[in-house]
C-alpha cells in the first residue's frame, strides 16, 4: 500500500501486512459512524405543575374581598331568625292538626310525658338546623369568598345574641319577677330529668345549628366556584 501526496514526487509506502494499522483506520471509522449518527436534543422547557383541583386560582385583586365579612354574616342571621320564627310556625300548625286527627289531647300528652318533651324538643332542633343552614348558605351566597368563615358567623351572632338577651332576662326578672309570672306547663316529670333532658338539648342544639352554618356557608360559596369554572 503506498500513498502520494500533491507536489510532491515522493512516495510512502505502508507494508501491506502491518494489521495494527488497518485496525486503528476501522475504528476510526466505526467511531466516525457512530458520532454522526447521534443527535444530541435539548431538554424540555420546564412547566409549572397544574394546580390541584382544592387549590384557589383567585387573583391577587380579589384577595382583600376575603375573610369573615360581617355585613354577610348578619343578613345571614336575619334569614336564620326568621326562618326559624316560619318553620317553628309551621311546626306548631302541623302538631295541632295532627292532633286534632288524631284526637291527640292534652290529658295524654301529660300521660306520657317522656315522649311529648322528647318529640318536641327534636322537631325544635330539627327546624332550627334547618333555619340555620339556610341562614349560612345566604351569608355564604352574599360574601361569595370563605362561606365557612361566614357561617360560623351568622351562628356566632346568633349565640352573643342569646347570651345577651338571656342576660338582660335574668336582671328584669331579679327587679321585676318576670319569670314568676309566667304560665309555665305542668310536665309531669322529676327535676333532675328535666335538667339532663334541659343541658343534653342545648347542647345539641348547639353544635347541629353551628355545622349546618357552616355548611350552609360553604354550599352557598360553590354557587361562585361555579360560575368561575365557566368563566
Amino acid at each position: 500500500m503506498s500513498q502520494q501526496y500533491p507536489g510532491d514526487t515522493a512516495t510512502i509506502a505502508t507494508p501491506a501486512g502491518d494489521a495494527s494499522t488497518q485496525k486503528y483506520e476501522e475504528a476510526r471509522a466505526a467511531a466516525s459512524r457512530a458520532m454522526s449518527t447521534i443527535s444530541v436534543t435539548p431538554d424540555p422547557p420546564l412547566r409549572t405543575p397544574p394546580a390541584l383541583p382544592g387549590d384557589d386560582e383567585v387573583d391577587a385583586d380579589l384577595l382583600s374581598y376575603r375573610g369573615f365579612k360581617f355585613g354577610a354574616a348578619f343578613f345571614g342571621w336575619l334569614i336564620a331568625i326568621s326562618m326559624s320564627v316560619l318553620l317553628l310556625a309551621a311546626a306548631a300548625g302541623a302538631a295541632l292538626g295532627t292532633a286534632e286527627v288524631l284526637d291527640y289531647t292534652t290529658s295524654d300528652a301529660k300521660a306520657q310525658p317522656g315522649a311529648a318533651s322528647i318529640t318536641a324538643a327534636g322537631v325544635t332542633v330539627f327546624m332550627l338546623t334547618l333555619a340555620f343552614y339556610i341562614g349560612g348558605y345566604v351569608a355564604g351566597r352574599l360574601a361569595r369568598f370563605d362561606g365557612g368563615r361566614q357561617g360560623f358567623g351568622v351562628w356566632m351572632i346568633a349565640v352573643l345574641l342569646a347570651v345577651v338577651a338571656g342576660g338582660a332576662g335574668w336582671v328584669l326578672d331579679s327587679q321585676y319577677g318576670v319569670v314568676d309570672d309566667i304560665n309555665w306547663p305542668n310536665v309531669d316529670l322529676a327535676g333532675n330529668t328535666l335538667l339532663l333532658g334541659s343541658i343534653a338539648a342545648t347542647a345539641t342544639l348547639l353544635v347541629l345549628t353551628l355545622l349546618a352554618a357552616i355548611l350552609g356557608g360553604k354550599s352557598g360559596r360553590r354557587y361562585h366556584d361555579r360560575i368561575d369554572e365557566l368563566l
